[in-house]
C-alpha cells in the first residue's frame, strides 16, 4: 500500500511536469535504477533532512524507487540525544551499526560497541568492491570507497581474542549483580547490606571469592554482632545469595570479576590521524551467559556517568555507544534497576555520550527509556504470530504522524532497508522516511583471528589490562583476621592450661605439710603429760651423753 501510494504520488508528479512541458530528470549512472521524480513526499523529506553542519548519512529515501537526491542523515552533534536500531534477525541490524560506527570514526568520535555474533570486527579490514555493491551504492549515491577503521578489541575476562576487561565486584554494585543473579527485592536489599558493610569495614570487594566470604563471615556468631544495628541478615536469603554466586561462578563470571579494573576513559581514545577509535567487544564467548553481558555493558555506562566530567551541548559526542541485545537488559528487571538505567539514559547525554540500543522491536525497550531516543531506524518486522501482530501495532504507534501506512511499509522492506526518523539539529524530529540505507566501507565479513590477535598484540593497552593481579582484598582480610584470632584462642587457651596447672600445684603441696602436721599433734594429744615429760627428760639426757661422748674423743 505505501509502495503504491509512492508511485501514485510519483505518476501526479510526472503528469504535472508533462503538462507544463518540462522533461522527467533522468539518473545520472545507467547502471542505476530509475529514480521517481520530484514528488511530495521527496520535498518533504529533502526539506527535512537538510542540515547545517556535519551529518552522519544514513541513505537514500524511497520512493517508488531509490531518490539519490533525497538524503536521509543524522546530525552528529545530536546522537547524544541517543537512538535506537530495530527489526527483526537477517533485516541488516548489524550492517546499519557498523555504516554508523564507521562514520562516527571518520568524524573524530570514539566508538564502543558489543560484537555479538564477530560480525563487526570486519570493520578493522577494508571492504572488497564488487558489481553487486557498487550497483547499490550508485542508486544511493554513495561514493563508496574501501575503508578501515581504527579499532582495539576488548573481551570479557579475556575469553576470546581482546584485551581482557574486568571489573571489581565493588564496582559493579549490588544493584547491577542483583539482576545478574536474578535476586528479588528483598534478596536484593540484603545484598546492598553486604556491600554497606564491606566499604564500611575497609573489606574490598574485587572477585566473587570476596563476597562469598563476606557473607560467609557475616552469618557467624561475630559477623552477627556487627551486623545487629543494621538490621542482620536472614540466614535463609544468605544461602540464597550464595548459591546463586556458585552457579554464576560456574558459569566462568570467576573470570570476569578483579583487577586490574577497565578505565573507561580507555574507550575515548584517538588515532594519530584524528580519527575516532572503535573498540569492540568480542562475546562471542559470553552468548550463552546474556544477563551477565548486558548487564556488564550497564555497568560500563554507569562507570562512564561517573567518571567524565559535565560537557553540555557541543558540536559532536565525546563517545557514542551502541548497547547490542538489549532487550536482555530490560527483561526481568526490578523497578530499581530500571530507574537507575532511566536516570543515566537521561543523563549522560550532559557527559557527551550518546547511546544507541539495538534490539528487535520498540516494545523491548521501557518507555520511560525510549522516550529518551531522538533517532529511529526501524528495519523489517515480521507479524507472522499474533504477538508479532500485535508487537508491530505497538511499533507503529511510536513514530510520528506520517502518511505512510506504517503497518504495511514496516513488513515490506528489504534487506538494508529501514524507516528513519531522527532529531533535527532543530531539536524537532524529522519527517518519517522509507530509506535505503548506505554499504559499510569496512568488510562485511569477520576480520580473520590471527589479524585480531596481531593488533591485540601490538595494542598500547596490552601492559595495562593483560595481566590480571590478586590484590589484599576482603577474603585475604578475613582470613588474616581468622588466623590471628585463631592463634590469639590458642594463647589463651595454653594461659588457661598453665594457670590450672599452677593452681593444682600449688593446692597439692600445703595439703602434704598440714596432713604431717596434723599426724604429730593427733600423736601428742595421745600421751598423758606425765609421758610426755618422761619423753622430754630422756630427749634430753641423750642430747646430754652425745655431747659428753664428743668431749671425751677430743
Amino acid at each position: 500500500m505505501a509502495r503504491a501510494r509512492a508511485e501514485e504520488l510519483a505518476a501526479a508528479a510526472a503528469q504535472a511536469r508533462s503538462a507544463a512541458g518540462t522533461a522527467p530528470v533522468e539518473t545520472a549512472s545507467p547502471a542505476a535504477p530509475p529514480t521517481a521524480p520530484d514528488s511530495e513526499i521527496v520535498q518533504i523529506v529533502k526539506a527535512g533532512y537538510a542540515f547545517e553542519g556535519v551529518a552522519i548519512e544514513m541513505g537514500a529515501l524511497v520512493a517508488g524507487g531509490p531518490v539519490p537526491e533525497a538524503q536521509v542523515r543524522i546530525p552528529l552533534a545530536m546522537l547524544n540525544r541517543h537512538g535506537l536500531v530495530a527489526g527483526a534477525t537477517g533485516t541488516g541490524k548489524t550492517k546499519t551499526l557498523q555504516v554508523l560506527a564507521e562514520q562516527i570514526a571518520a568524524n573524530g568520535v570514539p566508538v564502543f560497541a558489543a560484537d555479538i555474533k564477530g560480525d563487526l570486527s570486519g570493520i578493522a579490514t577494508a571492504g572488497t568492491p564488487n558489481d553487486k555493491l557498487l550497483e547499490r551504492t550508485r542508486s544511493i549515491g554513495q561514493d563508496w570507497q574501501p575503508v578501515a577503521s581504527p579499532t582495539e578489541y576488548f573481551a570479557l575476562g579475556g575469553i576470546g581474542h581482546g584485551l581482557p576487561v574486568r571489573a571489581t565486584i565493588d564496582g559493579f554494585g549490588p544493584t547491577l549483580l542483583a539482576k545478574v543473579l536474578g535476586l528479588n527485592d528483598t534478596q536484593e536489599s540484603s545484598l546492598g547490606l553486604v556491600f554497606h558493610y564491606a566499604r564500611s569495614a575497609s573489606l574490598p570487594l574485587v572477585d566473587l571469592a570476596d563476597l562469598r566470604d563476606v557473607l560467609t563471615y557475616l552469618t557467624g556468631a561475630e559477623g552477627k554482632a556487627e551486623l545487629k544495628n543494621l538490621g542482620g541478615l536472614s540466614a535463609a536469603t544468605v544461602g540464597v545469595i550464595l548459591r546463586e554466586l556458585i552457579a554464576f561462578a560456574d558459569q566462568g563470571a570467576d573470570q570476569f570479576f578483579g583487577e586490574p579494573e577497565i578505565v573507561v576513559s580507555d574507550f575515548l581514545r584517538t588515532a594519530p590521524d584524528g580519527r575516532g577509535i572503535v573498540s569492540l567487544l568480542e562475546v562471542p564467548g559470553v552468548q550463552d551467559k546474556p544477563a551477565l553481558f548486558s548487564t556488564f555493558l550497564m555497568y560500563l555506562l554507569s562507570q562512564l556517568f561517573k567518571e567524565l566530567p559535565e560537557v553540555g551541548d557541543s558540536d559532536k559526542p565525546k563517545l557514542v555507544f551502541f548497547f547490542d541485545e538489549a532487550h536482555l537488559l530490560f527483561a526481568d528487571a526490578s523497578d530499581d534497576f530500571l530507574q537507575t538505567i532511566t536516570q543515566t539514559v537521561r543523563l549522560i547525554r550532559s557527559k557527551g555520550v550518546g547511546i544507541f540500543f539495538v534490539t528487535q522491536t520498540p516494545k523491548d525497550v521501557p518507555s520511560d527509556v525510549l522516550a529518551q531516543l531522538g533517532s529511529r531506524v526501524q528495519h523489517q518486522l515480521r507479524a507472522h504470530t499474533p504477538d508479532a501482530a500485535k508487537a508491530l501495532r505497538a511499533t507503529v504507534s511510536t513514530y510520528p504522524n506520517t502518511t505512510y501506512d506504517l503497518e504495511e511499509v514496516l513488513t515490506s522492506l528489504g534487506i538494508g532497508e529501514a524507516i528513519v526518523t531522527v532529531m533535527s539539529d532543530k531539536g524537532a524530529p524529522t519527517p518519517v522516511a522509507w530509506t535505503r540505507l548506505r554499504a559499510p566501507q569496512g568488510s562485511m565479513d569477520p576480520t580473520p583471528a590471527d589479524q585480531i590477535t596481531a593488533a591485540v598484540t601490538a595494542s598500547p593497552l596490552l601492559a595495562k589490562y593483560g595481566t590480571a593481579v590478586n590484590p589484599e582484598s576482603a577474603s585475604e582480610i578475613l582470613g588474616a583476621r581468622g588466623a590471628a584470632a585463631k592463634a590469639a584462642a590458642d594463647r589463651a587457651a595454653e594461659d588457661v592450661r598453665v594457670q590450672r596447672e599452677a593452681e593444682r600445684l600449688e593446692k597439692q603441696a600445703p595439703r602434704s605439710t598440714t596432713r604431717k602436721t596434723s599426724r604429730t599433734t593427733t600423736r601428742n594429744r595421745r600421751m598423758s603429760p606425765v609421758d610426755r615429760a618422761v619423753g622430754e627428760a630422756s630427749r634430753t639426757l641423750a642430747r646430754e651423753l652425745i655431747k659428753n661422748l664428743f668431749k671425751k674423743r677430743r
